[in-house]
């Protein structure tokens, strides 16, 4: 039997213990920050991973409370875009016309590679063989499976929300500037974005882990960095796909900051750490960020 005088002493360090184990995903930050202006303004900013598994859930809490603590709503991709209008505008560009094809756009052992890789997919060629390299990355990037969807995305999980609470929604770009991103490629970069895309840098799902990993520890300059290793063979897209988009939000978000109104803006996790990630930018422009 423990004395009396030990009892206290074991008694805090046990409770100690269950502050730090207790409650597992909830003990580390999350990718969320709040964000004060120079002049006072405070927004909060999301990393997002766009496609999640019903396991994933729930959310770390930060979300939620940044949610609550705003009045409007902000992704990448401004969706008050129909999705008529979406698929239309997809089609007429990321299609080849007449009888032009991707066969003629493409080097034909590349050609070859995704004819027997999407055989092998039981991918008939006549479903592809009309779409540009841009537009092929494109719908490869959205496919889901093994239970990711972007529905279950973070921003899909926050739109829920926002509408049924009527909360506005709006988007750091327009729709035709994001599907840009792709679209002014040229066919030589959309074929080595296409390449990469089959061969990834190292396996698919121990990569998927450590991203998530480190976005549920609220590492984002983690995510960031693993992200910038995947596109270590093309680092002009990687500046295309985030550090020149983040430098474009900038002058938006500190609209936002000095709106009178307090926004949460939501982007992929990946855009926010790094030495050129956002909150580093707004560092720079005298803001104070603080994670949550």
């Amino acid at each position: 039997m423990l004395s009396r005088n030990r009892r206290p002493r074991q008694l805090l360090l046990f409770l100690l213990i269950i502050g730090l184990c207790g409650f597992g995903r909830e003990t580390f930050a999350a990718c969320v920050w709040k964000v004060t202006g120079p002049h006072g303004g405070t927004l909060f900013l999301g990393g997002s991973i766009h496609s999640l598994r019903s396991t994933d859930y729930p959310l770390p809490s930060a979300y939620n409370r940044a949610f609550e603590s705003s009045s409007r709503l902000v992704f990448e991709d401004d969706p008050s875009a129909a999705s008529s209008y979406r698929l239309r505008r997809f089609s007429n560009s990321g299609k080849y016309s007449g009888r032009d094809s991707l066969k003629n756009h493409l080097d034909p052992r590349t050609y070859d590679y995704l004819r027997r890789v999407f055989g092998l997919m039981h991918l008939p060629e006549k479903d592809w063989a009309k779409l540009r390299p841009w537009a092929l990355v494109l719908a490869l990037w959205s496919a889901e499976g093994g239970g990711y969807s972007q529905e279950l995305g973070v921003e899909g999980f926050l739109a829920k929300r926002a509408q049924a609470n009527s909360m506005p929604i709006s988007g750091l770009e327009s729709f035709n500037e994001h599907m840009e991103i792709f679209s002014k490629m040229t066919d030589h970069q959309a074929e080595l974005l296409l390449l990469l895309t089959f061969i990834p840098s190292e396996a698919g799902c121990e990569k998927q882990k450590r991203q998530m990993t480190a976005w549920r520890r609220g590492d984002a300059d983690a995510v960031a960095r693993m992200q910038r290793e995947s596109f270590r063979d093309f680092p002009t897209f990687y500046d295309r796909l985030l550090t020149a988009r983040n430098r474009n939000w900038i002058p938006k978000i500190e609209r936002y900051l000095n709106s009178g109104q307090v926004y949460f803006v939501v982007a992929g996790a990946a855009h926010m750490g790094g030495p050129q990630g956002v909150i580093a930018l707004l560092k720079a422009r005298g803001c104070r960020v603080e994670q949550i």
